[in-house]
């Protein structure tokens, strides 16, 4: 859970978060055990009030940058000021099944060697 806790640690340290939760949901996709390479993140902070989407994910881009340039593949962001958490029931969304891409995949290993464009 090295990754993880500098995902949590850096998150805590930049945003006056009120509620925040670091998954690793690399289980779910087609890595080797005890991977840390997918994550979700729910970060609620009044900071994020009066931005766009778009600059709350910069922000996060900009804090987690050593991660997203390494070890990290994917990071689902969930972010929300105190009152759209409130609106959205308090819970972010569930996240999807991996719907594969690995090039292992014989039907993925079959599209590719066709020329197929994904």
């Amino acid at each position: 859970m090295k990754v993880q806790s500098a995902i949590e640690t850096k998150l805590k340290n930049a945003f006056d978060a009120q509620v925040l939760s670091v998954e690793n949901e690399s289980h779910m996709h087609s890595v080797p055990p005890n991977s840390e390479t997918h994550f979700k993140v729910t970060l609620v902070s009044p900071g994020l009030s009066g931005q766009m989407k778009v600059k709350r994910h910069q922000a996060i881009y900009a804090v987690l940058a050593e991660e997203l340039a390494g070890p990290v593949h994917a990071l689902s962001l969930h972010l929300y000021t105190p009152e759209e958490w409130v609106a959205s029931g308090q819970a972010s969304p569930e996240s999807p099944n991996c719907m594969g891409g690995s090039k292992g995949d014989a039907s993925m290993a079959a599209k590719l060697k066709q020329g197929a464009s994904l």
